[in-house]
């Protein structure tokens, strides 16, 4: 199947260099080119790309708000989004994944690494490595506020999911929550299914947003039954 990619950057050399990269892949195709927000979330509307790779300072509209409006945009499938960012600039990063990016992508990355990170954000995955979504999260998480944005309450996990929770927003991968709750992998990926679920989240950045914005994760500090196998229900 071959993926339909819309790009927007507002420097010509980088939206070509992006393009260049991606059209040279038989299982790519990019469809179009926006030299600000605004193009993008109207390119996106009539041509209904699977992924928008945004970049996350444009005029007109900014990438975080084009990636809110094109996420929002219905019916299913939603196009998925991959901001680009310079790192320096990463104070937009954490409001870019909230409004509902798949996951981010420096502009130093290298082609590979591009086409990668579209192909596993189109597949419905996040981009994001768990140990680069913490150390991202931590650096930002001023931004975050402690309590859900709508003043919703919490939707009630159990114990072992709260477990893992934690686990996988402080950076581990399934298989270091498996090995820490002595769990098998199958049954982590089943409480981050019901995790997903339960928090209405897209992928697993998302999770670890939650967990930041309630608090149930905070930056540099342990959380009470992180890693300890007792503090949670015996079963899996």
């Amino acid at each position: 199947m071959t993926l339909r990619l819309l790009i927007a950057d507002d420097q010509p050399l980088m939206r070509r260099a992006l393009a260049d990269c991606l059209r040279g892949e038989p299982d790519l195709d990019v469809v179009a080119e926006a030299a600000n927000g605004q193009q993008a979330v109207d390119l996106a509307a009539r041509l209904r790309p699977d992924v928008a790779i945004l970049d996350i300072r444009m005029p007109v509209l900014d990438g975080v708000e084009a990636t809110r409006r094109i996420v929002a945009m219905g019916p299913p499938p939603p196009t998925r989004v991959v901001v680009v960012t310079t790192f320096d600039l990463d104070e937009y990063i954490v409001a870019a994944l909230r409004a509902g990016a798949s996951g981010f992508l420096l502009k130093d990355a290298t082609p590979e690494e591009l086409v990668h990170a579209v192909r596993v954000v189109a597949s419905g995955e996040a981009l994001l490595a768990p140990a680069v979504t913490r150390r991202l999260l931590e650096r930002y998480s001023r931004y975050l506020p402690m309590t859900p944005p709508d003043g919703k309450a919490r939707p009630a996990l159990t114990p072992r999911e709260l477990a893992v929770l934690r686990l996988v927003a402080r950076g581990h991968t399934n298989a270091e929550v498996a090995a820490e709750l002595h769990l098998a992998q199958s049954s982590v990926k089943t409480h981050i299914a019901h995790l997903l679920a339960k928090l209405q989240a897209p992928d697993r950045v998302h999770l670890v947003i939650h967990a930041y914005e309630t608090g149930l994760v905070l930056p540099n500090r342990p959380e009470a039954g992180d890693g300890d196998p007792s503090a949670v229900s015996p079963r899996g």
